[in-house]
């Protein structure tokens, strides 16, 4: 065998991978899609999976081709709603009351756990 033989099924292996990889992602995207959609009906639903399943490169077409637009819609709003969920939860764990933060160090400076210096410098990294 000579080397370009070799290069070439090299290639169309790598090739084919590439696109049996991308017909996977399109193809659970769809299914992720599909049960995200609570417009759709639970038959529609079935129907969409039956014809997945039995006819996969057709229906995985016209799927994106009739309902493609709502797909990125849904997709977008679940972003937009992640992003929130992660803000809220920063907003409320960063957000921490500088009377609290005095108070602990106070306490455990009082225990002593920490020195006057390590007092200092938490309350002077708290109240800037």
């Amino acid at each position: 065998m000579s080397f370009w033989e070799n290069f070439w099924d090299i290639f169309w292996w790598f090739f084919t991978a590439c696109v049996f990889f991308a017909y996977l992602f399109g193809v659970f995207a769809i299914i992720g899609d599909i049960f995200r959609d609570h417009g759709l009906n639970g038959w529609w639903k079935a129907v969409w999976i039956f014809f997945l399943c039995f006819v996969p490169l057709l229906s995985l077409l016209v799927y994106l081709a009739a309902r493609g637009d709502g797909m990125a819609e849904r997709s977008v709003e679940r972003a937009r709603r992640d992003q929130d969920a992660a803000d809220s939860y920063i907003r409320k764990v960063a957000t921490a009351n500088p009377t609290e933060e005095i108070s602990k160090a106070k306490a455990l400076l009082d225990a002593g756990t920490i020195s006057p210096e390590e007092f200092e410098k938490i309350k002077g990294r708290v109240l800037v």
